[in-house]
């Protein structure tokens, strides 16, 4: 009996990975590929932004310090995080897939 509940819990944290790691990939469709400028936005206690091109309005989740340049241009892939309220209150809370900064030339 002890061997059957332990075979049915492997199989059970086996079955959760596997989805888990699924959802770690996003739908091609629900990727944004764009670049823009990194902003300071000076409200809540300050956070950056990415306002696309466009003049769409990117929050990432996390951005690497080393991006955390006011006015620094860049090409980014991000997830949009569908349902997430946060503090800030300011542009579409997204998920940075990666970033990289653009140079004059680019």
């Amino acid at each position: 009996m002890l061997r059957l509940l332990s075979l049915l819990l492997i199989l059970l944290m086996v079955g959760c990975q596997s989805t888990q790691d699924a959802d770690d990939v996003p739908d091609p469709e629900d990727v944004i590929s764009s670049t823009g400028t990194v902003r300071y936005i000076d409200l809540e206690g300050g956070f950056y932004g990415i306002v696309a091109d466009d003049s769409t309005r990117y929050l990432p989740n996390e951005l690497d310090a080393a991006f955390q340049q006011d006015g620094l241009r860049v090409r980014f892939r991000a997830q949009v995080r569908e349902g997430v309220v946060t503090m800030q209150m300011w542009g579409q809370p997204v998920r940075l897939l990666d970033v990289v900064a653009l140079h004059a030339d680019d």
